[in-house]
């Protein structure tokens, strides 16, 4: 790190943005194979909270890349990268009061562990936990088509790991969308 920074500090607390927010910024980490349903349960999840008057954000992974982390593939390296960014984002979002939803495979163990050092208390991480025999069959963008056929190489569940959560805050298996959006709002205590 450059030996020319210094981090300024604001007369505006963290306590402050979360009091007029009316809640705490938290992250809430979705993680799960491509097609388990983490953009879809995080979109439901945030209109959910939309109408309980929440701030909410949602970071999705391929959004993402579309933008921020176009510079980045899918090599081990830029996996890692992605996800030590968006964690800083994440960070970001719930320090100015935010509810973040974050929408990512985040394939690694040990790149999860980092996000939920670098972000701290506000880390909820969520497991969607699809098996991969159903994310196939959902394919909805076609990847795992391609990955089968090796059109795509690297593809997390098919020639490149998934590391599942060992302890996560929520997981979500054998559920409608409802069922859960509502045990993840019973479970935060929303």
């Amino acid at each position: 790190m450059p030996t020319n920074l210094t981090k300024h500090s604001f007369t505006v607390s963290r306590e402050k943005r979360e009091q007029i927010c009316g809640h705490k910024g938290k992250v809430l980490w979705f993680t799960g194979l491509s097609g388990s349903g983490k953009s879809t349960l995080a979109n439901a999840l945030d209109e959910k909270l939309n109408l309980k008057n929440y701030n909410t954000y949602i970071l999705d992974g391929d959004n993402i890349r579309i933008g921020l982390n176009k510079d980045l593939g899918f090599s081990p390296e830029d996996r890692k990268e992605n996800i030590r960014r968006i964690s800083e984002v994440a960070k970001l979002f719930a320090d100015s009061g935010k509810v973040v939803m974050t929408a990512f495979i985040s394939p690694y163990k040990d790149d999860r562990y980092e996000a939920r050092k670098l972000i701290g208390e506000d880390f909820i991480e969520i497991f969607v936990n699809t098996p991969i025999d159903e994310c196939i069959e959902r394919d909805p963008k076609g990847l795992y088509k391609k990955a089968l056929n090796s059109e795509i190489k690297g593809f997390t569940g098919i020639d490149a790991p998934y590391e599942e959560p060992q302890n996560p805050e929520i997981e979500i298996k054998n559920m409608t969308i409802d069922e859960s959006v509502n045990f993840i709002i019973n479970s935060l205590k929303i």
